[in-house]
């Protein structure tokens, strides 16, 4: 049974991932996995619970959790660096033609059709954002960069480099190669940031 419902939730996020939600209908999803409507209903009371169950096995809600008071900024980097390559290279491992405007597509289908979808993300989001402060403030009264910094607004440079790894994604068609970027723009900014 479990396995059954895996399955359709796999099937379908390809669905999701190629055609967009309003274009998947039960039919297309039944035909794709061959169970009958009735049997697809069995699993799934309908599209959006469906829908959900694939967004929350496919695209989870994942934080960086680390020790703020330990922490210094420059292995915060190295962990947000790698925690963002994880996510990447899970989301895209099994994809033969890796399509990046497909999942950013896919993105924004979780906002108009995962009811609290957006709430959720801008928990983790404002999680990220004031745990990049504190890590911040540690470093400045630590002496490990300088006391100069706005430390709000180095928090939204950590928050906005990584969600420009779409533009990358979509420009170079290359997980490697958004990680790459990343990794430039986090060591110039703590280069910047460094006593």
């Amino acid at each position: 049974m479990k396995d059954t419902r895996e399955y359709i939730i796999d099937e379908a996020y390809k669905l999701f991932l190629n055609h967009s939600y309003e274009a998947v209908s039960i039919s297309m999803i039944s035909e794709a996995i061959g169970f009958t409507k009735g049997a697809l209903y069995h699993h799934f009371r309908n599209k959006e619970e469906l829908f959900r169950a694939v967004i929350d096995k496919h695209f989870p809600l994942q934080t960086v959790t680390v020790d703020m008071e330990t922490i210094t900024l420059k292995e915060y980097t190295r962990v947000c660096i790698s925690h963002t390559q994880k996510i990447l290279e899970a989301l895209f491992a099994d994809e033969k033609e890796f399509i990046p405007v497909n999942y950013l597509s896919l993105i924004a289908d979780c906002f108009r059709h995962y009811e609290g979808f957006a709430g959720q993300k801008n928990q983790v989001l404002d999680h990220f954002i004031s745990q990049s402060e504190t890590i911040i403030r540690n470093a400045i009264r630590r002496g490990e960069v300088r006391n100069d910094v706005d430390v709000p607004v180095i928090a939204m440079h950590y928050f906005s480099f990584s969600i420009g790894l779409a533009g990358d994604l979509i420009r170079n068609n290359s997980v490697e190669s958004a990680v790459n970027s990343l990794t430039r723009q986090f060591n110039q900014l703590y280069a910047l940031l460094k006593k």
